[in-house]
């Protein structure tokens, strides 16, 4: 356990360091993935950043459609969960005692 927190402590410090180190350089916030890399490559190559069709950076848009997938996922999963764990563990472990069954019957064959 001693070792184990010497080792993150270890490991946290120079990460710690890296990212304190990295945004003084940086002077200003982080930038996305998007801002840095893509629209750096994109400028390059002579685009420019269009408006996507539905901007998801209004408002709780990009929330309520997370709210919608998470209700229509739990749906599904209710719907289905007898099928998906309870008769899945039931078949599961009929189909082990009947291959039991089976091996416990059924003869070795004879060595000729």
């Amino acid at each position: 356990m001693k070792k184990l927190s010497i080792r993150a402590v270890g490991l946290l410090v120079p990460f710690l360091a890296h990212l304190t180190t990295a945004k003084i350089a940086l002077g200003a916030g982080w930038s996305g993935v998007d801002e840095s890399v893509v629209e750096h490559y994109a400028e390059k190559a002579g685009r420019s950043a269009w408006t996507p069709f539905i901007n998801t950076d209004q408002g709780d848009l990009l929330l309520f459609v997370f709210l919608i997938a998470g209700v229509i996922g739990g749906f599904v999963v209710g719907y289905y969960w007898r099928i998906l764990f309870k008769d899945g563990i039931q078949k599961s472990r009929t189909q082990k005692s009947e291959i039991k069954n089976q091996k416990s019957r059924s003869p070795e064959p004879e060595a000729e």
